[in-house]
C-alpha cells in the first residue's frame, strides 16, 4: 500500500514554486507514493501538465454564500478545507511549500497529528514582508509554530535556511537544504515549442514577475546608462522581458523616459521562458533577492550565459569554477558594466556556460533530488 501525499500550492501559473511541485508531482515515485495536489485557485497554465493520475483539490471551487467579513476570516476557511480534504481523502502526509501553505497546513494538521514535511523557498527576513504585507508579525508568530511542528523544515538553499532559523527561531541545524533540481531534457524540449525570431543585436532575456523584488527597474536604469557612450563597433542591446505583474505599467513609463533609442526592451508578457532563455545570447536576472532561481537554472540546462546578482541563493549556483557573471543588487552602474563587459568577452561567457552546464548535472538533477523529497515523505 502506497504513502498517500498531498502536495500544496497556491496555483498553477507558472512561477518557481508551482514549477518546482509539478516536477515533483511528474517524478514521484508511484510504487511508494499516491500524489494528490491542493490549490487555493485551480488556475494557471501548468495545469495541463499535472499527470492525469493525480487528484487536484481546490479552495476556490467551494461553493461559498455572501458573508460578512472580517480579518482571519477567510484564512479560516481555508484552514477548514485543507482539513476537510485530509480526512476525506485519507492523506497520511503534507508537503507544503510557501509561506501561505504552510501557515494553512499548520493549522489544518495540528488536530489531526498528520505529520508535514514543509519547503522554504526564499529567505523569509526579506521574503515575507512583502509577500505577506499585512499582520507581518501574527503571521511570522503561525509561521515560527508551523515550522516548528513540521516533521522535516527544508530550504532550497543555505542562504534561505539561515535566514528561516534566525527569522523563526528554529534550532541550528533544523533547516535542512535540498536545492531546486532541474530536468534537463524536458527543459531543453520546452525550448523548442515555439520558434523565436531574433536578429543581430545582442538579445538578453530577462524573466520573473514584475515585483520590486526582481529588480527590473535596476535593469531598465542600467540599460539607459549603457546608451551613454555605448561602443559603435558593438551591436546594440534588445532586452527580452518576460513576465507579468503589477509593477509593469511603471517599468514601461521608465524605459519610455529615459529610453534614447539606442537599445531595446520588448515587454513580451507571460510566455513560456524556455524558448526565449535558449535563443537569447544570455540570461540577466537583477533580483534583489532569491532563494534558489529556477530560471537561472534553466539558463544553465540550456547552455544559456547567466548575468546575474550576488543574491540569496544565487550564490550557490556556483562552486569551484566560475558559472555566473556577477551584479550587484541594486546597483545600475553595475548592470550597465556587465552588460558592456559581457558584450566585449563573449569567450568568457562560454567558459562559464561550460562549467554551468557541468554544475547542474552534477548538483541539481530531478532523479537525484527527488529521491531525496520521498525519503523525507516516507520518513514523515
Amino acid at each position: 500500500m502506497t504513502c498517500r501525499v498531498m502536495l500544496m500550492v497556491s496555483s498553477m501559473r507558472g512561477g518557481g514554486s508551482e514549477r518546482q511541485t509539478l516536477l515533483l508531482l511528474q517524478k514521484i515515485n508511484r510504487h511508494k507514493l499516491t500524489p494528490h495536489l491542493y490549490l487555493l485557485e485551480r488556475d494557471g497554465d501548468l495545469l495541463d501538465q499535472v499527470p492525469k493520475d493525480v487528484p487536484i483539490h481546490s479552495f476556490d471551487e467551494v461553493a461559498r454564500g455572501s458573508e460578512l467579513y472580517f480579518p482571519g476570516r477567510k484564512l479560516r476557511q481555508q484552514t477548514n478545507h485543507v482539513g476537510k480534504v485530509i480526512d476525506q481523502q485519507a492523506i497520511d502526509v503534507v508537503y507544503d511549500r510557501t509561506f501561505h501553505m504552510t501557515m494553512l497546513a499548520g493549522s489544518a494538521c495540528k488536530g489531526s497529528g498528520i505529520p508535514r514535511v514543509s519547503t522554504i523557498v526564499s529567505p523569509p527576513d526579506h521574503a515575507l514582508p512583502l509577500v505577506e504585507s499585512r499582520f507581518v508579525g501574527l503571521k511570522r508568530r503561525r509561521l515560527a509554530m508551523a515550522y516548528h511542528q513540521s516533521r522535516s523544515v527544508v530550504a532550497v538553499s543555505q542562504q534561505a535556511a539561515d535566514s528561516a532559523e534566525h527569522y523563526y527561531g528554529l534550532p541550528k541545524g533544523r533547516v535542512q537544504v535540498i536545492p531546486n533540481p532541474i530536468d534537463i531534457e524536458a527543459t531543453r524540449q520546452q525550448a523548442t515549442l515555439s520558434q523565436v525570431s531574433r536578429d543581430q543585436r545582442l538579445t538578453i532575456a530577462c524573466v520573473g514577475r514584475m515585483t520590486p523584488e526582481k529588480g527590473h527597474n535596476d535593469l531598465i536604469r542600467g540599460l539607459h546608462l549603457c546608451e551613454q557612450n555605448w561602443p559603435e563597433h558593438l551591436p546594440a542591446i534588445r532586452i527580452w522581458l518576460v513576465g507579468d505583474g503589477p509593477l509593469r505599467g511603471d517599468l514601461q513609463a521608465l524605459w519610455q523616459q529615459h529610453s534614447r533609442g539606442i537599445h531595446t526592451i520588448d515587454f513580451l508578457g507571460a510566455q513560456n521562458a524556455a524558448p526565449y532563455i535558449d535563443s537569447a545570447d544570455a540570461l540577466l536576472l537583477p533580483s534583489l533577492f532569491e532563494g534558489m532561481p529556477n530560471v537561472v537554472l534553466e539558463a544553465m540546462a540550456l547552455e544559456t550565459p547567466v548575468i546575474a546578482t550576488r543574491a540569496g541563493g544565487t550564490i550557490e549556483l556556483e562552486h569551484d569554477e566560475p558559472t555566473i557573471q556577477w551584479i550587484d543588487p541594486g546597483n545600475p552602474n553595475s548592470v550597465a558594466t556587465s552588460i558592456r563587459e559581457f558584450a566585449l568577452d563573449r569567450h568568457s561567457a562560454n567558459q562559464r556556460v561550460n562549467a554551468a552546464s557541468r554544475l547542474v548535472q552534477r548538483a541539481h538533477d530531478a532523479g537525484n533530488i527527488t529521491h531525496e523529497i520521498e525519503a523525507l515523505l516516507l520518513r514523515a
